[in-house]
C-alpha cells in the first residue's frame, strides 16, 4: 500500500508526522513524504524540516492521499500543479484524508463539494466556499474521504483509517503501540471547552503569525 504525504514549507509538523507514525504501523504499507520539489521543507516556525524525497509527480496513484495543514496551505489552494496532481490521484485513490487546513487544498481541488468536512476552528466557516458544509467534529467520514479537525486530530483520524484497512483490532494494537492514551493536562482542547479568554488569546496569538 502506497501513502502519499505531501509535505510543504509552512507546514504544521504534527498534522504529518502524526498520520505517519499511525500509518507506516500498517501491514505492506510505504510511506512516500512529496513535495511539489524534492528537498527540506520548513515547519511554521522555521525551526524543524521535514525531508520530501520524492516529487508528487513521482507518486500519481498513490492508495491512500494524507494532505496535512499549516499556514503553507494557503497558497496551495491556488497552486496549480498541485491542485492538479491531487484530482487525478483523487479518481483512483482508495482514501483521500486530509489534517486541519489541509482540508481547504482538497475543497480548491473541488474533492469535497456537497459533503459534510472539518478543519481548525479558526477556519472552519472556509469550507463552505469550496462547496462543503462544515462539520464541528474530530473527524468526519464521507465515503472515501475523511477529513480531521485541526493538528492532533490527525492521529484519531489515521486510527480511523487503519480500522478500515486492517481492521479494528490492528488499529487497537497501533494505538497500543504508539501508548495513545490521552490526559491532557487542561481541558482546554476545543472552543466548547475553553473559557472565552483563552479562545480569544488563540485568535490573537493566530493573528500575529499571520
Amino acid at each position: 500500500m502506497d501513502i502519499a504525504i505531501p509535505i510543504f514549507d509552512n507546514i504544521t509538523a504534527l498534522d504529518a508526522i502524526g498520520p505517519y507514525e499511525v500509518l507506516s504501523r500498517l501491514p505492506d504499507a510505504t510511506v512516500h513524504f512529496i513535495a511539489s520539489e524534492p528537498g527540506p521543507k520548513r515547519t511554521e516556525n522555521s525551526m524543524l524540516a521535514l525531508h520530501a524525497d520524492r516529487a508528487l509527480t513521482d507518486v500519481p496513484k498513490p492508495d491512500v492521499i494524507v494532505f496535512p495543514g499549516g499556514w503553507g496551505t494557503r497558497a496551495l489552494t491556488t497552486d496549480e500543479p498541485t491542485l492538479q496532481w491531487l484530482r487525478a490521484a483523487h479518481e483512483t485513490s482508495q482514501w483521500t484524508t486530509s489534517v486541519c487546513t489541509g482540508s481547504l487544498v482538497l475543497g480548491a481541488a473541488g474533492i469535497l463539494e456537497g459533503l459534510e468536512a472539518t478543519t481548525h476552528w479558526l477556519v472552519l466557516d472556509a469550507l463552505a466556499k469550496y462547496g462543503a458544509t462544515p462539520v464541528s467534529r474530530r473527524v468526519v467520514e464521507q465515503g472515501k474521504v475523511i477529513t480531521a479537525a485541526g493538528v492532533s486530530s490527525g492521529i484519531d483520524m489515521a486510527l480511523t483509517l487503519a480500522a478500515h484497512i486492517a481492521g479494528e483490532q490492528y488499529a487497537q494494537g497501533i494505538q497500543l503501540g504508539i501508548e495513545y492514551d490521552p490526559e491532557p493536562p487542561f481541558n482546554s482542547g476545543s472552543t466548547e471547552k475553553a473559557s472565552p479568554e483563552i479562545v480569544e488569546l488563540v485568535k490573537e496569538q493566530r493573528a500575529r503569525l499571520a
